[in-house]
């Protein structure tokens, strides 16, 4: 307000009293036009240094749009494991959520682009080959491996050569599990009927392994269906889930077992499937980082085979049950989709460091 009241009733004068001041009124009358002129002139000169004052405060809110953020191009120089590689329309990235990436595997557009991946089993078979000299200067190159160290060869060739990893290791630049649990929308399907006790569906069944050692110490204790290309039962893409569901636990046997390395074994053909995995591969606390503690058995936890295969014969069902408490809240995402890996290099692309070489990728990855 520009006037107040006291307590007397006498009129008190604002902060902009000064204009209305009764001294101060031959400014406006009795002193001439021009002074008058003057004086409104100083007044409205006020009010627009005023006015620019607030349209700068305005402008320069850190509420302002922000500018259009520009597309990253990543090429992808072979893709795994195919010489077909699948369409990639402009809006393939924005399907997985990830806004401004373009996935191409034209290779005319090396000198351009924002990064280049390389999958390491081409590079091993020596199917793809390096282009070191045409390689533009300061340009990142990412090394993508799903693989684990112990099926992974030729690394020593790679010296200094890339500067970003793309893998499933929690420790890697770009980090891809095969799988992960997510906050669940709804209730949770019941879980499927069993009337079967044990399953693993393997296709690579070597003695030297020690999923099949474990599996030969295991077998005379519990009852275990064997499946896949190994036994010559192989299951079709989607028999897989179906078969699984109606058994009590499944063996989520990793080929080998190295840091992180948890695979479909674990994420599909067991947690999807709705069956309790039991699990060899890294260590409890690796399978801890990703789900809760008790949503798997770990053969680590038993000091033989039949410690282990007792246990799960005398599993009653309200104990089964206890290990799917999860599901009430949490469901299974599967990342099985190349293209949702490589889009997944532009969400990380501006937290990356563009000074970082790999010169002895051959160790980090082996530790």
């Amino acid at each position: 307000m520009l006037v107040s009241v006291w307590s007397s009733g006498k009129p008190r004068l604002g902060r902009w009293g000064r204009w209305w001041n009764p001294r101060r009124q031959h400014l406006f009358a009795g002193h001439g036009p021009a002074r008058r002129l003057r004086a409104l002139g100083s007044l409205a000169g006020t009010a627009l240094l005023a006015a620019l004052w607030l349209l700068w405060l305005l402008w320069s809110t850190p509420g302002e749009a922000p500018a259009p953020q520009p597309t990253l191009t990543i090429l992808i120089w072979h893709w795994p494991f195919t010489n077909r590689p699948p369409e990639l329309p402009s809006n393939t990235c924005t399907s997985y959520g990830v806004a401004h990436c373009r996935l191409s595997t034209n290779r005319s557009l090396l000198a351009t682009a924002d990064a280049v991946v390389f999958h390491h089993r081409e590079l091993q078979t020596r199917r793809v080959h390096l282009p070191l000299a045409e390689r533009p200067r300061g340009q990142p190159w990412v090394w993508a491996s799903m693989e684990s160290p112990s099926h992974t060869h030729g690394l020593s060739r790679l010296r200094g050569v890339f500067n970003w990893v793309l893998s499933y290791r929690r420790d890697s630049d770009i980090f891809v599990p095969y799988g992960r649990l997510e906050p669940r929308e709804g209730p949770a399907p019941p879980l499927p009927a069993k009337d079967r006790v044990a399953a693993w569906v393997v296709s690579n069944f070597h003695e030297r392994q020690r999923r099949v050692q474990l599996y030969r110490q295991l077998a005379p204790h519990l009852r275990v269906d064997v499946f896949g290309r190994a036994t010559r039962r192989p299951l079709c893409t989607n028999c897989l889930l179906p078969t699984v569901a109606r058994y009590l636990f499944y063996l989520s046997f990793e080929n080998s077992q190295h840091r992180d390395y948890i695979t479909e074994k674990f994420w599909r053909n067991a947690l999807a499937a709705g069956a309790l995995p039991v699990v060899l591969g890294p260590p409890r606390a690796s399978y801890e980082a990703f789900v809760p503690p008790d949503a798997f058995v770990h053969v680590d936890d038993f000091g033989s085979a039949r410690e282990l295969a007792a246990f799960l014969a005398g599993m009653n069902e309200s104990c089964y049950r206890r290990f799917f408490a999860w599901r009430d809240r949490l469901r299974v995402r599967l990342f099985s989709d190349w293209r949702e890996r490589f889009c997944a290099i532009c969400g990380r692309y501006p937290h990356l460091p563009r000074d970082q070489v790999y010169q002895d990728l051959k160790g980090w990855f082996q530790a």
